[in-house]
């Protein structure tokens, strides 16, 4: 995304960084604007992954994922 934005290719709004908890997650969410999407900086293939459309839903599926990431690949950051 980085080389994309620098070569002017447009991309779509994200954050580039670690989630730290839910109070900064909230914050990011609500600069994006909904719906977002939550990855879990370990694993692949859909793991650790949770799509959200509001504050509620964006809790909660930071607490799944968190669980879900460090459960299978004992690495709960998040992105």
């Amino acid at each position: 995304k980085k080389l994309a934005k620098s070569l002017g290719v447009n991309t779509i709004p994200g954050y580039d960084g670690e989630i730290e908890n839910e109070e900064h997650l909230l914050a990011v969410a609500n600069e994006i604007g909904y719906p977002v999407m939550m990855k879990a900086s370990a694993g692949g293939g859909g793991k650790g992954m949770r799509i959200a459309n509001n504050d509620e839903e964006a809790v909660t599926g930071f607490r799944l994922c968190k669980t879900e990431a460090l459960a299978s690949f004992g690495d709960e950051r998040m992105l």
